[in-house]
């Protein structure tokens, strides 16, 4: 069964795996929501940065810790996303950072909205 978010998409939050990730304690988990919810935006900044930059390797750290950060709630597209800019970085290719930057932008803002909700 699919989740879905109030958005009518299917839901990038899968809330049974992230309750399993926090014990089931839904306290935590929206407390863990708040700080992503905070500190998402300075590492898009930064991810934002280091590719005008030219830094792959600021970019793949950056998008490492996002992507860590997403799959505490089982984000897979977020993670997906995450992934495809450490990579860039890790292989020094920085080529596709623009598009793949918007991609993940556009991710991000479903899944700001679905953890709002939490």
């Amino acid at each position: 069964m699919m989740n879905s978010s109030s958005h009518g998409s299917p839901s990038l939050v899968d809330r049974e795996a992230a309750l399993v990730r926090v014990g089931g304690d839904k306290e935590l988990l929206h407390e863990i929501a708040q700080i992503f919810l905070e500190d998402y935006p300075k590492s898009l900044a930064d991810l934002r940065d280091a590719g005008t930059r030219g830094d792959a390797n600021r970019v793949e750290r950056t998008a490492h810790g996002l992507k860590g950060a997403a799959a505490n709630f089982g984000a897979q597209p977020v993670v997906d996303a995450a992934l495809t800019l450490e990579k860039m970085g890790r292989q020094h290719d920085l080529s596709g950072f623009t598009a793949a930057l918007g991609a993940l932008e556009r991710t991000l803002s479903q899944f700001k909205h679905e953890l709002e909700e939490l």
